[in-house]
């Protein structure tokens, strides 16, 4: 649903740190819109038709194979951007940007933020930076899922959503998590299990809760560390 109400950019980071000046550039053109948790944005291999910066809630960045299974590589919250490399030209999606928290974001049209890129040097390497942040969660990411436990992969992602969040309650269905973390349904439903009876969350009905964080950071791969610190 979109918003005529005017952007806040101190609600996304990036758009926060830029002058004055080059957010004016920006913000005439911008619009926020409110979507839903499971909305898919964009499809592997679509165009970006806009650039988005979330203002709340939480996107993921999902490889797609061959057979139609999928996996997260990256997630982005209000501290960053999707679709920003579409200011350094025609760029089409890697992923498939799914909504994972409900959330609200500032967009704009990919011409008109080309268009902004091409006169402020602070908007493009914004482009530049955020999308070397995006490549470290991707591999940093890739690295996780091959050599760590679902269970401690689990918490890592939980840790990150909450961030994203800024909550302690995270709604997220075992579909969502299954596809996240690249298991089946009943294997979430297990590993979930398991950390509930440590005192670090609670599992109900689709909302996951943190009880206690410190458990669930000692619960978590080293992962979640490098890429918060990062």
């Amino acid at each position: 649903m979109l918003s005529s109400n005017p952007v806040l950019p101190l609600d996304n980071k990036l758009l926060s740190a830029l002058p004055r000046a080059q957010m004016g550039l920006l913000a005439p053109h911008m619009t926020t819109e409110k979507l839903a948790q499971g909305v898919v944005l964009l499809e592997d291999g679509e165009e970006f038709d806009h650039v988005y910066f979330p203002l709340s809630g939480m996107l993921s960045l999902l490889v797609v194979m061959g057979d139609g299974k999928a996996i997260e590589v990256a997630t982005v919250g209000r501290e960053g951007v999707v679709g920003a490399m579409a200011g350094l030209g025609l760029y089409k999606s890697s992923a498939r940007v799914v909504v994972q928290l409900p959330m609200a974001a500032a967009k704009i049209a990919a011409p008109r933020f080309r268009k902004a890129v091409e006169n402020s040097k602070a908007i493009r390497e914004v482009c530049l930076r955020y999308n070397e942040v995006l490549l470290l969660q991707a591999r940093v990411t890739a690295a996780c899922n091959i050599l760590h436990p679902a269970e401690s992969r689990l918490c890592r992602w939980l840790l990150q959503s909450a961030d994203r969040a800024e909550s302690n309650t995270v709604p997220l269905t075992q579909e969502f998590l299954s596809e996240m973390l690249g298991v089946r349904r009943t294997s979430v439903s297990d590993v979930a299990s398991h950390i509930q009876k440590t005192g670090a969350i609670t599992y109900t009905r689709g909302v996951i809760k943190i009880v206690d964080r410190g458990a669930l950071e000692r619960l978590s791969c080293e992962c979640y560390r490098k890429l918060r610190d990062d």
